[in-house]
Formats: C-alpha cells, sequence, structure tokens
C-alpha cells in the first residue's frame, strides 16, 4: 500500500469543459478590457492575448524547465492593459483573469467518487497531493468552489514552477519538497503522456483513468494499473479492496 498519493485534476478528479476561442468570449472581454481604458476589438484582444501568451512562454527562464515550460498567464492580462497604456496592478489582472476563466467555462464538477477516494487515502494513513498543469489564478478559486482545496497535504500547480508535466523536474519538485519516497507513491492522472509517461520517467508508480477527458492512447500505456472506465469507485477497489 502507497504512503503518498499524487493526483492530477482536471479529467482526473474534476470533469470540466471549456472554450476559450467562442466568439462570446472575445466580445464580452474586449467590451470589459475597453471600459478599463485599454480598447480593442474583439479580434484584436484575441491576437494580442495569443502573442502575449507564445511570449510569455518563450521567456520563462531556462532554469524553471528542461522540456515543458509553463507562464504566469497573470503576466499576459496585465500587459493586455498596459500595453494600451493603462497602469495594472497584478490584483487587477488576476481579477480579469478570473472573469475570463468564467466566461470560458460551459461546465465544472467533481467526478463520482472523489471524496470516497480521498477518505479511503485518509483512513488508511495516505497523504494527497495536487500536481496540476494549470494557472494558479483558475484552479486555485475553483478548488475552493468545489470544496476541496482543503483536502490536499499540497497543492503544486505549474504556473508556480514554471515548468508543466510531463517535465521531470516538475515531478522532482514536489519528490524533494516534501522528502517523498517513489517506492511509497503513487501517480493517478488521465493523461497517457503527462501523467503516466511523465510519473514513469520520474521513477513512479501510476494508476491511468481514462475519462471523458482523455487523450488518445498511443504507444505503451506505462502505468502499473488501469481504469478504462475511469471509475474512481474502481480505483479506490484497486488500491484498498473493499
Amino acid at each position: 500500500m502507497y504512503k503518498n498519493y499524487i493526483f492530477d485534476l482536471y479529467g482526473t478528479l474534476v470533469d470540466i469543459n471549456t472554450n476559450e476561442w467562442k466568439p462570446s468570449l472575445w466580445k464580452n472581454m474586449s467590451m470589459l478590457y475597453s471600459l478599463g481604458g485599454a480598447s480593442y476589438t474583439p479580434k484584436q484582444l484575441r491576437k494580442a492575448y495569443g502573442d502575449y501568451l507564445e511570449e510569455e512562454i518563450r521567456n520563462v527562464p531556462k532554469e524553471k524547465y528542461s522540456t515543458n515550460p509553463e507562464p504566469d498567464i497573470v503576466n499576459v492580462f496585465k500587459r493586455l492593459y498596459e500595453d494600451m497604456g493603462v497602469e495594472c496592478t497584478r490584483s487587477t489582472a488576476e481579477y480579469t483573469g478570473r472573469i475570463f476563466r468564467t466566461l470560458s467555462i460551459k461546465y465544472i464538477k467533481l467526478y463520482d467518487g472523489v471524496k470516497e477516494l480521498f477518505k479511503a487515502i485518509r483512513d488508511n494513513g495516505g497523504k494527497i497531493f495536487l500536481l496540476s498543469n494549470a494557472q494558479r489564478i483558475f484552479t486555485e478559486p475553483e478548488l475552493r468552489m468545489l470544496g476541496i482545496y482543503g483536502d490536499f497535504d499540497d497543492v503544486v500547480i505549474s504556473s508556480d514552477m514554471g515548468c508543466a508535466k510531463p517535465d521531470i523536474m516538475f515531478y522532482e519538485h514536489i519528490l524533494k519538497k516534501h522528502g517523498l519516497n517513489k517506492c511509497e507513491s503513487i501517480m493517478i492522472g488521465n493523461d497517457c503522456t503527462t501523467d503516466i509517461k511523465g510519473s514513469h520517467d520520474a521513477g513512479l508508480d501510476s494508476l491511468y483513468l481514462h475519462t471523458n477527458l482523455s487523450p488518445e492512447v498511443k504507444g505503451e500505456l506505462l502505468s502499473k494499473y488501469e481504469v478504462m472506465s475511469g471509475s474512481l469507485f474502481e480505483a479506490k477497489k484497486i488500491l484498498f479492496g473493499d
């Protein structure tokens, strides 16, 4: 039995549907920026957002990642004001980013069985960690809204670290930070590359969940366990029995 359970978030614990490119989002965001003094048409804003995001990815310091850089998207929302001559605090940029996220979400909910699996882990003396490719300004409020933020022993998010799964540096960060023994730790995720191959390369066992958000499995699946139904109840049974 493992002592440390490291979870992916979206597609593993949380079912979410977003669309960042729908016209209505950019229409509303251009209105928001224009009301703040930074006038964009929806088309101009969408292009500037994409350009700045690509630039922020290029600007992640080389020492923070080995293969997969991850920017802090707050800088993008901030620049969209400042490049139009509008002063912008980080808090304003964060709030703007959260509005953007809200407008992009069609639905967000926990998968069935999250609380039951977490309870089984705690009942068996385990620790629960989150290792997510995500943006802090989006993910932390969503975790709190869904009522699971406090269930983790630590929440490690790629935008804070400058690197993302499957980058081995991202895995090594959480292992070193908490002094986790690899033999006592398991990664649980729904992506055969970022979660499963990444953790395999970092020397961890893994449990693969094939959910509605899982990309197609290509090549060998390197997990120790597989739950092709995506059921967290089945994962609980594999890990702890009946």
